[in-house]
């Protein structure tokens, strides 16, 4: 009951994701990413440890096709996880366990864009999610998975109304570039992380900047956090 995107930026080099679904909290458990390395997605009876486990395979050189078959071979119960692998190269790689229902879930690894989605309302769910990404070729990395998770919402979602969502850029330091979450929405999640990102594009680097630099702050009278 989750849908998501995994993304490279070939321009910046950013890895993004974001995902949402109809249960709280989506952000912490399906996103997982670190900067210059690539990212994992992991679903469908999620299993957190899957993320962290390929990022550090990732990290020690692995492509995503081999991280991928590293975690299926590993994972308890690889039939009922749900798993998008991308790496530093934007090469990608999508896993559906067999307790995924295929008339209701979505997988494709396109380069530099994977998508994956499970309990939906169909498959046109993802479809248009894919296909949203693929059209705003050359927007912002974080508006443009933000655009694709609302095509899927408009498409149908999962039937059932969503409750939170997440979005996760990591760029060129250890700390995210961006890492937003709506846990538990007033109205609609997409819409609520839409806004939040919204607010935050403007400031993102000068946050970088006050971390790396952070002398930075004689910019800001009495200074800013």
């Amino acid at each position: 009951m989750t849908f998501s995107i995994i993304a490279r930026d070939a321009l910046t080099g950013r890895i993004g994701m974001a995902a949402t679904t109809s249960d709280v909290g989506v952000g912490a458990r399906v996103l997982h990413g670190r900067a210059r390395v690539g990212g994992v997605l992991t679903q469908h009876t999620t299993d957190p440890r899957l993320g962290t486990r390929g990022v550090e395979l990732l990290a020690e050189g692995l492509d995503a096709r081999t991280t991928l078959d590293a975690l299926v071979a590993s994972a308890t119960c690889p039939e009922a996880r749900q798993l998008a692998v991308i790496d530093a190269a934007g090469r990608t790689a999508v896993f559906d366990g067999e307790y995924v229902d295929p008339a209701r879930a979505f997988s494709a690894a396109e380069p530099s864009v994977a998508v994956i989605g499970n309990v939906l309302a169909s498959p046109e769910v993802g479809a248009a999610v894919l296909r949203r990404f693929l059209e705003d070729e050359g927007a912002d990395l974080a508006a443009r998975l933000l655009g694709a998770l609302r095509a899927g919402r408009d498409a149908g979602g999962e039937g059932v109304p969503l409750v939170s969502a997440g979005l996760l850029v990591v760029d060129e330091h250890s700390f995210p570039y961006v890492d937003l979450r709506v846990d538990l929405a007033a109205a609609d999640p997409i819409d609520e992380l839409i806004a939040l990102n919204d607010l935050f594009t403007p400031k993102r680097d000068d946050y970088v900047r006050r971390a790396i630099d952070p002398d930075v702050s004689y910019a800001f009278p009495g200074g800013q956090p």
